[in-house]
């Protein structure tokens, strides 16, 4: 004799039919409508809904538009988590930005943040704080697959002793600076070609003594900008070997040390004009001067980098290389994008044009008399 049917409360979880719910604002139940009412409503496929809806040009436009259509009238939201865990996607991209207190890097991660989200990806931020062992974190995610892809600020692709983030075949762009793995495509302007309009700039000004604040030796971006000033100085005609390099960080901290060995050199030869490769230390630099009752541009002409919205509000405003960071930051996010897509992107640099902004820190070379002299 058959055993009457079970009552469908007490069927297997897996086998009963699954709806998508929610509670309205008086906390009543709603039943949220499903794909497979949009597919009924428009006379397609559920097939071709999830299609419509997420590659729209592999759907004729008369399906498009009836299942558009259908959304509308039904109300219907996608479920977000459930297609990422088919497709194998966490639409989060992590961003590894060396110094996140640098005012620079806000401009790129405003751009990339804008242009992730219009792409409906979300964003980790990693700060290494220019310390490299926080990096192993940063490894940790991308093999734990908690993220698509990843925009790297630092000019090295983060490792866990012999594991690197490339060894998770997670797709990579860098930003501002080329990384470690010639294979990683990069956004950045063309730091070189930048450093020698800070130089003609002086130059042309009438200085003939120059001082460098340089980045950390062996920074990415620091290596271009030497290597244009060497260049611009040796083309107007002067000795790079008897310019002054003080060795820096980008810090305003290290501008403040610039200055201090400016105003330790003898006054009879000190620079009359200084290329500061950060707005940071420029900025650092006039500050210090400002206290020994130097004055800038009357005494000492000020070149900076980068762009910051500090360079405008500073005294003197401040002359600067201006970087478009923002359009960096989204560029590189949309190329990213792509990447996570599964499409192929030559690693030949992307090169976008930075330009120098003149203002009140440079002046005409002179030799009036100074307090500190």
């Amino acid at each position: 004799m058959r055993s009457p049917a079970k009552p469908q409360a007490n069927r297997p979880a897996a086998t009963r039919p699954r709806t998508r719910a929610a509670t309205d604002a008086a906390g009543s139940r709603v039943v949220l409508p499903k794909i497979a009412d949009v597919a009924a409503r428009a006379g397609v496929s559920t097939a071709t809904v999830s299609r419509a809806l997420t590659r729209p040009d592999s759907v004729s436009a008369d399906k498009r538009d009836r299942v558009l259509a259908a959304v509308r009238e039904l109300g219907y939201t996608p479920n977000a988590a459930a297609r990422n865990l088919r497709a194998g996607r966490t639409n989060m991209v992590l961003v590894v930005v060396a110094k996140l207190a640098n005012p620079f890097f806000a401009g790129v991660v405003r751009g990339a943040d804008e242009a992730l989200a219009a792409a409906g990806f979300g964003m980790i931020i990693g700060d290494l704080d220019n310390m490299p062992d926080r990096e192993h974190r940063l490894v940790d995610l991308a093999f734990a697959g908690h993220i698509d892809g990843a925009l790297i600020l630092s000019g090295r692709v983060p490792r866990n002793g012999a594991r690197t983030m490339g060894m998770a075949a997670l797709p990579m762009v860098g930003v501002c600076v080329p990384t470690d793995d010639p294979q990683v495509p990069v956004v950045m302007i063309d730091d070189t070609a930048a450093a020698r309009l800070q130089v003609e700039h002086l130059v042309g000004l009438g200085h003939r003594r120059l001082l460098y604040l340089s980045g950390p030796k062996t920074n990415g971006n620091e290596v271009a900008r030497w290597r244009g000033f060497n260049a611009a100085v040796a083309a107007a005609g002067l000795d790079p070997a008897a310019m002054v390099r003080v060795e820096g960080d980008y810090t305003f901290g290290a501008g403040v040390r610039g200055a201090e060995a400016w105003l330790g050199l003898d006054p009879a030869v000190r620079p009359t004009g200084v290329v500061a490769v950060s707005d940071e230390m420029a900025i650092g630099f006039m500050r210090r001067l400002g206290e020994a009752g130097v004055r800038v541009p009357e005494t000492v002409s000020v070149v900076g980098f980068d762009g910051i919205d500090f360079a405008d509000y500073c005294a003197p405003r401040l002359t600067t290389i201006r970087q478009p960071s923002r359009e960096m930051g989204s560029e590189a996010a949309r190329r990213l994008v792509r990447l996570i897509g599964g499409a192929v992107i030559d690693p030949t640099p992307h090169v976008l044009a930075a330009s120098l902004r003149a203002a009140e820190s440079t002046a005409p070379a002179t030799r009036l008399p100074d307090a500190a002299g």
